[in-house]
């Protein structure tokens, strides 16, 4: 059985393939292709298509997907979820989003209550607020100020993998673990978990979780 896994959130991006072990119990990451950003569209599918010949399969070989639904780039997410989405439709299988912010947290060692912290430009960060179990729970995904974030309490375990966020949320009185930037890798493991669960969507249900309105909905004008 083979899962796809794909994140097209960021400048860089990346996509996986991972086999399932014959009990179910595990998954083994066959390969992980990055995706160089801004030119997503056109590397995705020929990349999809180029890993799954090199490891000897096709495109019906795939029994699920594995994609990140945001936060992250309005472009790049848009391009990952369509070509999951046409795939699936295609095929028939199940699909698992994850979000960014989760794979972020669960990186890193800490357990309990867990911040993971993005830079999402223009001063602003999105925070995921989680509870790392078993089992794992999501408080809330939010878009805040940078004065807003760390006006939070203190002493809460921060998670990011942006040095820069890392040094400041130090700074004001957060234990800190940086970590790397997820790759499509753990994407997989943790679409692996969520398809186990049955926690899977319909490819005419796939949506992106951008948190952050697009500059289009934040400046069109009402129409009267």
């Amino acid at each position: 059985m083979l899962l796809l896994a794909v994140d097209t959130s960021g400048k860089n991006g990346s996509l996986a393939l991972a086999r399932v072990t014959a009990s179910g119990s595990a998954l083994k990451i066959v390969e992980e292709v990055a995706l160089a950003g801004g030119t997503f569209s056109a590397q995705l599918v020929p990349q999809t298509a180029a890993l799954l010949e090199k490891h000897g399969y096709g495109k019906g070989d795939l029994a699920g997907f594995a994609v990140v639904s945001g936060p992250g780039s309005f472009t790049g997410l848009r391009v990952g979820l369509a070509a999951i989405k046409a795939l699936a439709e295609i095929l028939r299988k199940p699909i698992a989003t994850v979000s960014l912010l989760e794979a972020v947290a669960r990186s890193g060692a800490g357990e309990g209550r867990v911040f993971s912290v993005l830079d999402a430009g223009r001063g602003e960060l999105y925070v995921g607020d989680y509870e790392l179990g078993p089992p794992v729970r999501k408080h809330n995904e939010r878009l805040l100020s940078k004065e807003e974030f760390f006006a939070e309490s203190k002493g809460q375990l921060v998670v990011s993998p942006d040095a820069n966020i890392a040094d400041i949320a130090r700074g004001a009185g957060f234990r800190v673990e940086q970590v790397g930037y997820p790759r499509s890798g753990a994407i997989a493991c943790l679409g692996w978990e969520r398809i186990q669960r049955g926690e899977t969507i319909l490819p005419e249900d796939l949506e992106a979780n951008y948190i952050r309105r697009s500059d289009a909905e934040i400046f069109s004008k009402p129409k009267h």
